[in-house]
């Protein structure tokens, strides 16, 4: 009889240890969030306050992601979460960098809807009417979807030889549309795809040479700022934003627009309700979806838009494994992003300064976020409605 009960009286004598085991290895409660992490985030986001904000701060503290300056996150047209880093605050205006290609793409479909632009005709590049030029060919959907076929290397290695690092800071600098449409085919127009800043400088040409006659630098920058901010910049709000020209008086349509998080923010919000402002149609609806729509050559990119699915090239610009496939962005250089995802009514801005290296580490983070937000349910606000949180929860 004591054989039989010696197996149960040992079994029963372990329980303590292997409770305490258990206990053990169960995780740790997470810290308490900060203050100044938790006042991030309004009172009631619509979503668990706690998860938002915690997700939040990790980008911020996460040294492997780089330097994060400014977070927003809107979500059925108001801000639900605003938070900047040290030196930076609301009214801080911030380098697009590579966003400023999707503000060139919206001022060409302006352009296109007022009967001055076609999209599958010819442009008015004087460089290429000379008879027998093959460039003659290129469209102007072709450059929107970066399929030119002009000769380009961007982000090269060196730098210097990199196209886009020459044409803005070396021997391109005085007139950069010039050096741009200078360069010859290295493929047939609309054949491959290929990422370009040049590309979108020749289309911010293009813009210049519509809206006015002149070869005057003054008169050129004069129009298209004057054409931007009477369009697009002071109907939608963005009162901050500050184009910047070239000595030729072209836009750098491919990289330097500045603006406030929030005036960011705004244009992201005009993009995720199909080009409108308050029910005002700025740019055709169908803009937008063309933007939106895969480019023939890379199905993760549209016009002058990133787009949530895998890039020709295989490498990731988004997260096509953790977001919708709807969701589109503004991005590119040192982590600037724009993530709209119109299924989910949400728009986020992310800016900083991040390497190649530390942005897949942004990436994760911003997909933590985006994986907060269910699908769009109806709405109580208008989409195309911007409300602010209180001063106390905008740093």
């Amino acid at each position: 009889m004591t054989k039989r009960l010696l197996p149960l009286i040992l079994s029963l004598a372990m329980l303590p240890a292997l409770a305490s085991c258990g206990s053990e290895e169960r995780a740790a409660p997470p810290a308490p969030l900060s203050k100044a992490a938790l006042a991030a985030v309004i009172e009631k986001p619509g979503i668990n306050r706690e998860k938002l904000a915690r997700s939040v701060d990790a980008l911020f503290l996460d040294e492997a992601a780089g330097e994060t300056r400014a977070l927003l996150v809107f979500s059925g047209g108001r801000i639900i979460a605003e938070r900047y880093g040290a030196g930076y605050n609301r009214n801080t205006r911030l380098i697009g960098w590579s966003m400023s290609k999707t503000i060139t793409g919206v001022l060409i479909g302006m352009l296109v809807s007022d009967g001055r632009l076609r999209l599958d005709e010819g442009v008015p590049v004087p460089a290429w009417q000379r008879p027998g030029d093959p460039r003659g060919a290129i469209t102007l959907r072709q450059l929107l979807q970066m399929r030119s076929g002009l000769r380009h290397t961007e982000a090269g290695d060196p730098v210097y030889d990199s196209s886009e690092v020459r044409m803005l800071f070396l021997d391109g600098r005085d007139n950069m549309a010039a050096w741009a449409e200078e360069q010859p085919l290295e493929a047939e127009p609309g054949k491959v795809w290929k990422y370009s800043s040049a590309t979108t400088v020749i289309l911010a040409d293009i813009a210049a040479r519509v809206l006015t006659e002149s070869t005057d630098p003054k008169v050129r920058r004069q129009a298209v700022s004057d054409y931007l901010h009477a369009r697009l910049f002071e109907v939608a709000g963005m009162k901050s934003m500050v184009p910047e020209f070239d000595a030729a008086g072209t836009l750098i349509g491919s990289s330097l627009i500045h603006g406030t998080a929030r005036d960011w923010g705004k244009f992201g919000e005009f993009l995720r309700a199909g080009g409108a402002v308050k029910g005002a149609q700025l740019v055709p609806h169908g803009w937008i979806e063309f933007m939106t729509s895969p480019s023939p050559r890379n199905p993760g990119y549209g016009g002058q838009l990133w787009l949530n699915r895998p890039q020709v090239d295989g490498h990731d610009v988004l997260f096509p494994t953790r977001g919708p496939s709807s969701l589109f962005a503004c991005t590119d250089h040192l982590g600037q992003y724009v993530l709209v995802s119109p299924e989910q009514g949400l728009t986020v801005v992310r800016l900083g300064k991040s390497s190649e290296k530390e942005r897949g580490r942004v990436r994760e983070h911003l997909a933590d976020i985006v994986g907060l937000f269910s699908k769009l349910q109806k709405l109580k606000l208008p989409s195309t409605t911007v409300t602010q949180p209180p001063p106390s929860q905008a740093r």
